[in-house]
């Protein structure tokens, strides 16, 4: 297992590597096409992560369908001490339609009942006795923060979650959230990448230094957008742009000697928030590759001459 840098250990104790692995494509969106090949590239992608000194592991409940947090339990039970090496975050609330009534719409639910009976079924997922991090995964509108609260307090109190944090959430919301929880929140996890840039502008990563909550970075790299074309991104970015940004990181990685998915990932290690991208490729080269980001660092100008090609004019 190589060595990755650390965000240094926090008051929970976790050994936190400065990127994470994210399991949302290693099992696919569609758990019924999960084929036994597929099943063992993304166990191997998982593996390949570890061995490449990931020591963060993201997941959800509704990723793959829940697949996704099985093939992660089955990757923990093949390798020898690599659940006491990582920390295993994951998430809960997001209700798809038809769940459990077919006339049920999509939806986010926190509720109680639903927190607690999410956590147990990804326990069992899992096939560990505690999750080590555990996240609200968007925003529900209905949340009420008290009974948020009590469903937190009850899985700590059971040794079934350890510690708490949120995602996609805005300042306002965790400041909420905070008040009635008696657990420090940890985490959020929001999009930020060369072409998603509003974070550094709008009050979430200021949020995050002041309340020392690590800002996990999802789809860091614009859904593979800015290093080469795809046909599903996440990311809303116009044509213009993300052309704009790969002309600026091929400048930029000719000058370091690396790939452009490498300086992008070091661009967003370089805020002092500490920013932590997750990785979510399955390509056992490209998560390897990812991992050389820990060891740039970019200097202030760099940093800002990538950051005005996103946003297509200079500072004012």
């Amino acid at each position: 297992m190589i060595s990755m840098k650390t965000i240094g250990k926090n008051s929970n104790g976790f050994n936190l590597s400065r990127l994470a692995y994210g399991c949302w494509r290693v099992a696919g969106s569609n758990p019924r096409e999960l084929t036994a090949e597929n099943e063992k590239a993304g166990i191997q992608a998982i593996i390949t992560a570890y061995e490449a000194g990931y020591t963060v592991f993201d997941n959800a409940d509704i990723y793959g369908g829940g697949a996704a947090e099985i093939l992660l339990g089955k990757a923990l039970r093949e390798v020898s001490g690599m659940r006491k090496n990582v920390v295993i975050v994951t998430k809960c609330g997001v209700r798809r339609a038809g769940d459990p009534k077919p006339e049920f719409p999509y939806r986010y639910d926190f509720s109680k009942e639903y927190i607690i009976s999410s956590c147990e079924n990804s326990l069992k997922r899992l096939g560990i006795d505690s999750i080590d991090i555990y996240l609200l995964h968007r925003p529900d509108y209905l949340c009420d923060p008290a009974e948020v609260a009590e469903a937190f307090e009850k899985l700590h109190s059971q040794g079934k979650v350890k510690a708490f944090g949120v995602s996609n959430f805005s300042p306002s919301q965790i400041t909420m959230l905070q008040k009635y929880c008696p657990f420090k929140i940890i985490t959020n996890q929001i999009e930020i990448s060369l072409l998603e840039t509003s974070a550094f502008e709008d009050g979430r990563l200021d949020h995050c230094i002041t309340e020392k909550i690590i800002p996990m970075a999802w789809s860091p790299l614009g859904g593979g957008l800015i290093f080469q074309e795809t046909k599903y991104s996440i990311t809303k970015a116009s044509p213009d742009k993300v052309e704009r940004v790969r002309q600026a990181l091929l400048k930029i990685s000719s000058k370091y000697g690396t790939s452009s998915s490498v300086i992008a990932l070091a661009w967003l290690l370089k805020h002092p928030s500490q920013i932590m991208p997750i990785v979510g490729s399955i390509n056992p080269e490209r998560i390897r590759e990812a991992a050389k980001a820990d060891d740039i660092e970019l200097t202030r100008e760099d940093w800002y001459y990538l950051y005005e090609a996103s946003r297509g004019s200079r500072l004012p």
